[in-house]
């Protein structure tokens, strides 16, 4: 063994403490304080070892992609690859989550007391439930808003109204658009990373991005939706400074504002935007209308919120009051806040924690002149500022627990750090095995 394999083994070894730590730490919170609202500490989960109808299908596909991923990711033409991630992503989501049975694991989902479908007949007069939403975000409002709702801007619940006007009504229905978009979000990711770096690196991130741990909640709630629309957003807008019309800045600044309209913490994709613009800054120098067609997409989604009557800004004020109404009031910030990263490595598994070293590595060694000139640099700032947001998030207090599913916008963009790691077989077995231990011993929901 190398030097630089004993440093991975150090790594994994480190995230393996980490969330060993999380989870011991957890259970003597949770048994003697009552604290952590959750019932198997770090993860909003329930011990409950079952298998499934999609548990063979699962074990097919990681098999299949551990033995064939990385060799048909360095093979297949571009065009081929693309459709084929997104298909293997959506099998592996899909089979994941009917290891829980079709309603257990997907028609149920977003049909709890918590979840979006709840509220749906409240949307009758959309333009007026626009006009109040802020009166019904806290707790001792009259017909306040369900957590995951009032947690939200409108747009998140409005997704799933439309879906019902055009006849996709359901719990089935709900969470089939939240795994079949969410699924998507590899797919932006690849193209990201092809346009800001080299097309050689985007190849080998492929199979973790399609094969991730992240799977597990990527079909089980709505932020995997989220979670596509933010990859595009940034994908869209690599397109741009790379050379491609003014149009795809307009469309990742349309997708920019959805964002922020879908979820408040996701305004810190902004960290991971800002790393394209510098990338692709010499493309902006060349074309400098690109930034008045980004902030004219950007500026869509907000006025007709704040036209239809939704205040973003007051909204957000009333979230945060209404997050410490509840557990999130309880919950202590001195545990989560380094337990909130032992999820992150749940959901991104122990390759991305050897890979985030790689990325580290590469940083270091490229501090010189030539810093973001090479293609293993630039996909190390791109990993960088993910991880950047998702720390932003953790230090803000406002993400203690359920980062599992939370943090899926951010995790997804971790991933490429893959990329940089010899012996992708074995690593992807590691990530492969990681989410089919967690999806059969585990029962997530919300």
């Amino acid at each position: 063994m190398n030097r630089s394999s004993r440093r991975d083994l150090y790594a994994c070894v480190a995230a393996v403490l980490l969330v060993t730590a999380a989870v011991l730490v957890g259970r003597r919170i949770q048994a003697t304080r009552h604290t952590l609202f959750v019932n198997w500490p770090p993860l909003l989960a329930t011990w409950d070892p079952h298998v499934g109808p999609g548990s063979a299908a699962a074990v097919a596909v990681a098999i299949g992609t551990v033995a064939y991923g990385p060799a048909l990711a360095a093979r297949l033409p571009w065009r081929g690859l693309l459709p084929l991630a997104w298909a293997t992503a959506l099998a592996w989501i899909l089979s994941l989550a009917l290891v829980d049975g079709w309603h257990r694991g997907i028609a149920g989902r977003l049909t709890t007391r918590h979840e979006y479908l709840r509220v749906i007949d409240r949307f009758d007069d959309i333009p007026a439930t626009l006009h109040g939403f802020t009166d019904h975000i806290l707790l001792g409002s009259p017909d306040h808003w369900p957590a995951h709702v009032a947690g939200h801007p409108p747009a998140a619940p409005l997704t799933f109204v439309l879906l019902d006007r055009i006849g996709l009504g359901g719990g089935g229905w709900a969470g089939m658009w939240c795994i079949a978009v969410g699924a998507t979000a590899c797919v932006a990711v690849l193209v990201t990373i092809r346009a800001l770096a080299d097309e050689a690196l985007a190849r080998r991130a492929a199979p973790f991005l399609v094969l991730a741990p992240a799977a597990v909640w990527t079909g089980t709630s709505a932020d995997a939706y989220f979670a596509a629309v933010a990859a595009w957003a940034v994908a869209l807008l690599a397109l741009a400074v790379t050379g491609r019309s003014p149009w795809w800045a307009g469309a990742s600044g349309l997708l920019f504002g959805l964002v922020c309209y879908l979820s408040y913490g996701l305004t810190l994709v902004a960290l991971i935007g800002a790393a394209v613009l510098w990338l692709g800054r010499h493309g902006i120098r060349q074309r400098p209308g690109l930034p008045v067609a980004l902030l004219a997409g950007l500026a869509v989604v907000p006025a007709l919120f704040t036209l239809a009557g939704f205040d973003w800004w007051e909204a957000y004020r009333l979230l945060v009051t209404r997050y410490h109404q509840g557990v999130g009031g309880i919950r202590p910030y001195g545990y989560w806040v380094w337990a909130n990263l032992a999820c992150a490595v749940l959901i991104t598994g122990l390759a991305t924690a050897a890979g985030l070293r790689r990325t580290g590595a590469v940083l270091v060694r490229r501090r010189d002149s030539a810093f973001g000139r090479t293609a293993e640099a630039r996909l190390a700032l791109l990993v960088s500022a993910a991880l950047l947001a998702l720390l932003v998030a953790d230090l803000s207090g406002m993400s203690k627990a359920e980062t599992e599913r939370i943090w899926l916008p951010f995790a997804v963009w971790l991933l490429p750090a893959c990329a940089f790691l010899t012996r992708p077989r074995a690593w992807l077995a590691a990530q492969a095995v990681l989410a089919l231990l967690l999806n059969h011993l585990l029962l997530t929901g919300w």
